[in-house]
């Protein structure tokens, strides 16, 4: 019976695509402590990686080291786990929307779990507890762009840096969702934001 289930959850890692993420509640038919004693066998023979207490990783092992999938798509997963909302914030809600094109080492998301701290590599994923007030916006885009802004700074905002905001809130279809969300804005970015929609007296 037991090697019939080392051979079922082994199977499932192994046809798994990379980058999938593994919890020991993605075998709920099994008994925890099991699973949880198998994905550490299976970290020692490395077919997954652990990134975090009872988090692995089907990552893919090359010459140059292990390749890891992208930082959002991990965040993203665990989240889901998790049933919590996330954000990027600070440098990596910068890089996220185009602000930057430099990828921080270290990049930090705020969620509505628990916090904590994953280590991918050389990299640290900082996951913290945010207040509801960052999640209460409707529009995706409004939600990182506020993140993205505050860690620029009022003061250091430069043209180009409006033009990208232009650009941004000119590709999104969340127009409507926008235009209520500024009121949950800081006043500075609310003007920038104003001043940088299409609409009547914006063209």
């Amino acid at each position: 019976m037991q090697d019939t289930v080392i051979k079922k959850i082994r199977n499932k890692i192994a046809n798994g695509k990379f980058g999938e993420v593994y919890f020991v509640s993605s075998f709920p038919q099994y008994d925890v402590e099991y699973v949880t004693k198998l994905l550490a066998i299976f970290e020692k023979e490395g077919i997954i990686c652990r990134i975090a207490k009872g988090v692995y990783i089907k990552a893919r092992k090359t010459r140059f080291g292990t390749l890891y999938p992208s930082v959002f798509e991990l965040v993203t997963e665990i989240a889901k786990r998790d049933k919590a909302e996330i954000i990027p914030t600070g440098t990596t809600a910068e890089n996220r929307l185009g602000f930057s094109t430099q990828v921080p080492m270290n990049t930090s998301f705020l969620t509505t779990g628990s916090s904590r701290k994953i280590t991918l590599g050389n990299r640290t994923v900082t996951l913290k507890h945010g207040s509801p007030r960052n999640f209460a916006f409707h529009s995706k885009l409004m939600q990182e762009l506020v993140q993205a802004l505050r860690s620029i700074g009022e003061n250091n905002i430069t043209q180009e840096d409006e033009l990208h905001i232009a650009k941004l809130l000119a590709g999104t279809m969340e127009e409507k969702n926008i235009a209520s969300d500024l009121l949950l804005a800081p006043v500075w970015m609310r003007q920038i934001i104003r001043k940088n929609m299409k609409g009547p007296g914006n063209e």
